[in-house]
C-alpha cells in the first residue's frame, strides 16, 4: 500500500514539475516578445526624426522617405503572423534610407543624421538580439511541448506552440537605390 501511495505521489509531483516548467517557458517567451516590442517601439520613435533629417538634405527623395514612413505605419499596426513580415519590410526600407547617405555628402556630415543613424543601428542590433533570444526560448518551449511525456501535460492544459520570429527572403536582400 505504501508503495502505491509513493508511486502516485511521485507521478503527481512529476506532473506538477512538468506543468510548472511549461508555464515558466511560456512566460519566458512572452517576456522575450515584450522585449522585442520595446525595441520596436524605440525604432518607431526614431524613424520620424531620421526621415525629417534626411528630408532636409535630400529634398527630392520623397518617394524613399514616404516608403519608410508607410513601412513604419504598417509595422506599428500589424498583428499576429503579419507582424514579422511588416517588421522585415521596415528593416528593408531603413536600409534604403541609409544607402541614400552615400550620395549626399551634406547628409553624411550632418550630426543629427549621424546620431540618429547610430541610434537606429544600435536599436536594430538590440532587435536582432531580442529576436534571437525569443526564438531560442520559443524553440525550447516548442521542443518541450513536443517531447513525451510533457506533450501529454501540454495537451491536457491547452499549452500550444509559439510562432518563431522569422525574417523573409526580401529582408535578406540588399537595398536598391535608384536616382
Amino acid at each position: 500500500m505504501w508503495t502505491a501511495i509513493a508511486i502516485v505521489a511521485i507521478f503527481v509531483l512529476y506532473f506538477i514539475a512538468v506543468y510548472n516548467g511549461l508555464i515558466a517557458r511560456k512566460n519566458q517567451a512572452r517576456e522575450a516578445f515584450a522585449t522585442i516590442d520595446t525595441q520596436l517601439k524605440r525604432r518607431y520613435d526614431l524613424i520620424p526624426n531620421l526621415v525629417e533629417t534626411v528630408r532636409g538634405a535630400a529634398k527630392h527623395e520623397r518617394e524613399t522617405l514616404d516608403a519608410v514612413i508607410a513601412a513604419r505605419n504598417s509595422a506599428m499596426n500589424a498583428t499576429g503572423d503579419a507582424r514579422a513580415a511588416a517588421e522585415n519590410q521596415l528593416s528593408q526600407t531603413l536600409k534604403s534610407i541609409f544607402a541614400l547617405s552615400e550620395n549626399y555628402p551634406t547628409l553624411r556630415a550632418n550630426e543629427n543624421f549621424l546620431e540618429l543613424q547610430r541610434e537606429l543601428s544600435d536599436t536594430e542590433n538590440k532587435i536582432q538580439a531580442s529576436r534571437q533570444f525569443y526564438n531560442t526560448v520559443v524553440m525550447a518551449l516548442n521542443t518541450q511541448i513536443d517531447q513525451f511525456p510533457s506533450n501529454i501535460v501540454a495537451r491536457a492544459f491547452g499549452i500550444t506552440h509559439e510562432q518563431m520570429f522569422a525574417s523573409d527572403d526580401a529582408s535578406r536582400a540588399n537595398p536598391t537605390v535608384k536616382f
